[in-house]
This record gives structure tokens, sequence and C-alpha cells, in this order.
């Protein structure tokens, strides 16, 4: 991927250097990071037993931390270094993924506000609360900022096998399809769903066509962005789609647990994840990303 030909973004925010990062995510005992795998089995757990799987991971880290350290108040960051080439390739695509968004909006006589992605290194606390390296990349919508620990794109290449630049360039893409979501209303429609007490988890579930709709953003992103520029080269799709498969509930699953719960999915199988990805990606068109109503995923 030629992703120098993109327009550098400056809103990318840098607490990588602040004290409490640089931990690699939540301690356990004989100072281990807990993995992602790790947090796949607690995610399991939560979803079987009936509890909220986002609030045992924010009690278990917050207890983790309090024992280990300290806590720190965040500090406003700052803009990365020159120098850095990945924080250089993170601003290149959230800088056209801003120029894509703006177009398409700007089209449809909407307005598309740029989001912040924020590059922390271990742990961060953001307006949705605090959060771990293990958790991976995430979005808040509560100050519709990206949080970005980038070891995570390490992680895929070592443990998952996905690796390549516009496999990192797709997990970006889909973070920043949950703000498009937001500018929409989609997250505020998910909220209400919550609050009114629908189940969000399983097979086909709200959660699950939130995330597979951000997967089909992210390839309406890909579509646009290689007609403006023409930076893909051959295997980067191959790239992409094997990132979408690595990180399939299923395919998750499989390998920390020894078997496929769809009760408990929250993302999509890695069919379904391709599927959508290809979807947004075949035509550029944004209203062949309506998850909600598709009869089948």
């Amino acid at each position: 991927m030629q992703w120098k030909k993109g327009r550098r973004s400056d809103n990318v925010e840098d607490v990588r250097d602040q004290q409490g990062g640089g931990g690699g995510g939540m301690r356990i005992g004989g100072g281990k990071g807990l993995s992602l795998m790790a947090v796949v089995v607690i995610v399991g757990i939560g979803l079987l037993t009936g509890q909220d799987p986002l609030q045992i991971l924010g009690q278990l880290s917050g207890q983790l931390t309090e024992q280990s350290s300290p806590q720190v108040a965040q500090q406003p960051g700052h803009a990365p270094p020159a120098n850095d080439q990945q924080a250089d390739f993170v601003r290149a695509i959230l800088g056209d993924t801003e120029d894509t968004w703006r177009q398409v909006f700007q089209q449809s006589g909407r307005t598309y506000k740029d989001p912040t992605l924020v590059l922390f290194r271990g742990q961060v606390s953001s307006a949705c609360g605090f959060a771990t390296a293990a958790s991976g990349p995430f979005y808040c919508p509560a100050d519709q900022k990206v949080y970005l620990d980038m070891s995570f794109f390490q992680e895929m290449a070592q443990r998952f096998k996905a690796a390549g630049d516009f496999a990192q360039a797709y997990v970006i893409a889909h973070e920043v399809g949950h703000h498009v979501q937001t500018l929409l209303g989609v997250s505020a429609k998910m909220q209400a769903a919550r609050q009114q007490g629908r189940r969000m988890e399983g097979d086909g579930g709200l959660l699950v066509r939130q995330e597979l709709q951000a997967d089909c953003l992210a390839g309406v992103w890909a579509n646009l962005a290689q007609k403006r520029h023409d930076w893909l080269e051959p295997g980067d799709i191959e790239s992409a789609l094997n990132a979408a498969t690595a990180i399939g509930d299923d395919r998750l699953q499989q390998q920390s647990q020894g078997r496929v719960m769809p009760d408990s999915f929250t993302h999509g199988t890695s069919a379904q994840r391709v599927r959508w990805f290809k979807a947004g990606f075949a035509n550029g068109n944004i209203n062949q990303c309506d998850t909600f109503s598709a009869a089948r995923l």
C-alpha cells in the first residue's frame, strides 16, 4: 500500500509518553499482561453468566491498576514526533478517512466532524472509562475519539497472521466507521435499545449488526480512497480480508475456548466480517451498509 500518498491528519493526539503508559495492558501476578485471548475468555464468561462483560473488564482493570500503580490523571496529548513512521502512517490513514467522509457527508447535505485519534501505550482513560492495550483499538462515542495502542498491529501480525499496511488501515477505518455511525445517529439508537433492555449480543444481534456496518463503512472508505490515490498494491485487499477473518467471533472463540458460542457473538463471524467489508468496497456506496435491515448477515 502506497500510504504516503495520503494527507496527514492534524487530529492525532499522542499520550504514549505519559506516566502509566508502557504497562503492556492489565497486570496479573508475576507481571504478565492480560492478552487479547484472555479478554475474549472473560467476555465469554460474562455473557454466559448474564453480566455485562465491559463492566467486568472495567472493574478488573481498575482493581489491577490500583494494586500495581497509583492513579495518575491523563494530561492533554501532543502531536506525534515527526520522525515516527508508525505515527506518520496513522496520520496518513486518518487524514484520508477525513477527506473521504467529508466528501460523502457533503454530497448528502451533511457536515462531517473529524474525530480525534489518541495514540496510547499500555493503558488510557477515555470518556467511556479506563481501557488497556489488551482491549484492542476502540472508539468512544462520548468524546468522539478513536484509541489505538499500536502494539495491536504487532499482535495481529504475530498471533493472527494478519500483517500488512492495508490490514492496519482497515482496523483504523473500522473504528472511524463507528464515528460515522455516531454522526448518523446509529450509536444513539444503540444506546436507547440497551436502555430499553433489548438483547444486544448474539448471532444477528444489534451489536453484531453495528460492528458489521462499521466493517462495511471501512470498505466504502477503501473504495473511494483507491479511486483518488490508486494506492493499493497486489495482496493489499487480501491482507484486509485476512485481518477481518482473524478477528471474527467464531475464530477467536475457537482459538481461546475450543468451541464457538453464537449466543455470545458481539462482532460477527469471520465470513460475515469479510462479506460486509466486500459489500462496502464493491461500489463505495454507504447505502449498501444497512446491516440493521439485512435478513442475511
